[in-house]
């Protein structure tokens, strides 16, 4: 079922409910009225025909005559009058008796001094009347023709008015919802012309101010991500194949002419390094790349558990010497340490320490001397790692980009590498929830800091 013909259901059902209850308690009220109205009726028309038998003398005869001459009607009052030894006095019509009055109901009317109670459509009244120091009981009985119709004609006038109502709300929910979900129907239509190849389209956002608006906004929020990540996406693909075709050309070159025709074996030698030297290359970016792609992962799909930042710097430490043992690494404590926790934090060891390798790579192959300090410094909620070295820096044009792959700036230089390094460190710490910032100037060196919130 669609919004739309939810919201006019539920629209329609509240105001059917509220309509119903406002005709019940107006026929209930106009029947309660009607029924009362009409006790005091034959209350009052009991009392004038006991007037006419005991002040005006009339025969009771007569009475009985009008009353047969006017009985062709449920509505005439039928009025039967008894003294307190419950003997019958007058009746209107004894052959009739819409109501037996028994003994039990007599002695009932006299202690309650009124009665009041329907038979069937009849209604009866009985009361205890005092007339010239004399007490009488006395009924009157008859059928409300004429209020029971009017109800009647209320509960059609009623009914017919509540259909039409619904029918009536019904219509204008429908307009309504319309009226309300066009704007949510117009960025379906507006999303269904969005493809992978239009991102740039957008919604539109309306006031700026109302739901609709806000889930426009959340959207084109969204779509700005994507497009950035359709770009970064088609510039990591485009750099991807400049910096692997680049060493293979290299190597198929080198090989095909080392292939052309027969040569000294120093030649090959010299050949084999080459490609060699291109092969490691390629072995490095393939690493690299997989590091990176790991570091994109979701944080839920990472096992991450509690571990010491200074043995993970230690191990990066090593594993880097491997590879450059004529590099210079020193890791300095600024402070004593009384708690350990101050260096745990919950990670991932792998993770972190492809982090800390390049960083500590990157300090020491830009540096004349090969060699960087990594200062540890930690707070109270928080741990410091300052990576520093004195080599040649990074420019200020160059700054704001070399946290993006495959960026080089002018100092590529100085060192081979592949721009991939400083993206991952970066991408590994915002995935620890840390932070990482860089302070350089040229020719005398550069800082990056990172942050993390320890246990």
């Amino acid at each position: 079922m669609k919004i739309r013909t939810r919201l006019t259901l539920l629209f329609t059902g509240i105001i059917a409910a509220l309509l119903l209850l406002f005709v019940a308690a107006v026929y209930v009220s106009y029947a309660n009225d009607r029924e009362d109205e009409y006790y005091v009726n034959l209350r009052q028309q009991a009392i004038t025909k006991a007037n006419l038998l005991f002040d005006a003398q009339i025969d009771p005869q007569v009475l009985q005559l009008i009353y047969k001459n006017s009985s062709g009607s449920l509505s005439q009052e039928e009025v039967a009058i008894y003294d307190t030894a419950f003997h019958l006095l007058y009746h209107d019509a004894v052959d009739i008796d819409k109501v037996k009055e028994t003994p039990v109901m007599l002695k009932k009317i006299s202690q309650q001094q009124e009665l009041m109670f329907k038979q069937g459509k009849l209604q009866v009244v009985g009361f205890v009347y005092k007339h010239n120091n004399q007490v009488y009981l006395i009924t009157a009985v008859a059928e409300d023709e004429y209020g029971l119709a009017r109800l009647r004609y209320l509960a059609y006038i009623l009914a017919f008015s509540f259909l039409g109502a619904v029918i009536l709300v019904f219509v204008a929910g429908q307009l309504f919802a319309r009226q309300a979900l066009k704007p949510v129907s117009d960025m379906v239509d507006r999303v269904e012309e969005i493809t992978a190849t239009n991102l740039d389209l957008r919604l539109q956002e309306g006031n700026g101010k109302d739901e609709i608006a806000e889930l426009a906004i959340t959207f084109n929020a969204m779509l700005d991500r994507l497009e950035q990540s359709f770009d970064a996406q088609k510039q990591f693909v485009s750099n991807i194949s400049h910096e692997l075709r680049t060493p293979l050309t290299a190597m198929m070159a080198e090989l095909e002419i080392s292939a052309s025709r027969e040569r000294p074996a120093d030649e090959y030698l010299a050949s084999m390094r080459h490609a060699i030297s291109d092969a490691q290359k390629l072995v490095k970016l393939s690493n690299s790349l997989l590091d990176l792609a790991k570091a994109s992962y979701d944080p839920a799909e990472i096992k991450f558990k509690d571990m010491r930042l200074d043995e993970v710097l230690v191990e990066a430490r090593k594993e880097l010497l491997k590879t450059h043992p004529f590099y210079r690494i020193h890791i300095n404590f600024e402070e004593s340490m009384e708690d350990s926790d101050v260096l745990t934090i919950a990670g991932n060891e792998y993770l972190l320490k492809v982090a800390f390798v390049n960083l500590m790579e990157n300090g020491c192959k830009f540096s004349a001397s090969h060699e960087m300090q990594v200062v540890v410094t930690w707070f109270k909620d928080h741990t410091l790692l300052r990576f520093i070295d004195t080599g040649v820096g990074i420019s200020k044009q160059d700054l704001p980009n070399i946290f993006t792959p495959f960026y080089r700036g002018k100092n590529k230089e100085y060192a081979d590498g592949n721009g991939i390094g400083l993206s991952l460190a970066a991408r590994i710490v915002r995935l620890h929830k840390g932070t990482i910032s860089v302070v350089s100037k040229e020719n005398h060196g550069t800082t990056f800091t990172v942050e993390f919130q320890h246990m």
